[in-house]
């Protein structure tokens, strides 16, 4: 949870640098490039999900107890063959 608190404050910090310090841009967009960047965070949301999936499914997954397996008592061997 740490490490998911950290991340997202990071990201929020990235964000607002990158607002803070936009200038404006005299040049041309392409029209597609704002599909590149949904796409883009629609990728990442499907790896990060991806990831995480064993964690999701282990949450609603019951764990059986492990069985104590005791073996039996046997008697000593000879360890010499007869010839």
């Amino acid at each position: 949870m740490k490490r998911v608190i950290s991340f997202s404050l990071a990201m929020a910090i990235a964000v607002c640098m990158v607002i803070g310090s936009e200038r404006r841009a005299w040049g041309y967009v392409d029209p597609g490039s704002g599909l590149i960047a949904l796409q883009t965070v629609a990728s990442v949301a499907a790896a990060y999900l991806y990831m995480v999936r064993r964690k999701i499914g282990g949450f609603f997954k019951r764990k059986k107890a492990d069985a104590v397996v005791v073996p039996a008592a046997s008697e000593p061997r000879e360890t010499r063959e007869i010839a």
